[in-house]
């Protein structure tokens, strides 16, 4: 059976998980914990509605089982998820899985990749580690070429 997870709050958590329940999916929320903000959406099959408490062991989780990971337009949370992930594979800590960028305007003037690289701070090839789509079937091609090329042994490790 099909399981989608997200991080279990609205917005586009719960979009993700309406629609894997709409196709009959089960549907994993890792929520997390906070003071003001997110509760769980209600289209994360209860069973599997897990509450941390702390960002860093949610996200281990996240990496840990993740197939791809798409980054929505978001804040702080969502800036620390994709950084910890882009550096997890980038150092070879986990293995490369396909990073996508949604909304290639948004995030061109959030992070500035490539003057990153032009200081210095990040190697050229770092800049491949994702790439950016600004449509659901682009994304999903992308995802879908990632890992066809990666049962052909072209994405290397």
């Amino acid at each position: 059976t099909a399981l989608f997870r997200s991080g279990g709050g609205s917005g586009i958590m719960e979009a993700a998980n309406r629609g894997a329940r709409e196709v009959g999916a089960k549907s994993i929320g890792l929520n997390i914990t906070l003071p003001l903000e997110q509760e769980p959406n209600p289209y994360i099959d209860p069973e599997l509605c897990l509450q941390f408490h702390y960002f860093a062991i949610r996200k281990m989780h996240f990496m840990m089982r993740a197939r791809a990971l798409v980054a929505f337009p978001g804040g702080y949370g969502t800036l620390d998820e994709l950084f910890e992930a882009l550096t997890l594979v980038q150092t070879r800590k986990v293995d490369r899985l396909p990073i996508v960028l949604f909304g290639e305007e948004y995030w061109r003037n959030v992070i500035d990749f490539e003057y990153l690289v032009k200081e210095g701070t990040i190697d050229p090839d770092d800049v491949k580690l994702f790439v950016y789509a600004d449509k659901a079937a682009d994304a999903w091609k992308y995802i879908k070429y990632f890992w066809q090329a990666e049962s052909n042994g072209r994405n290397g490790k």
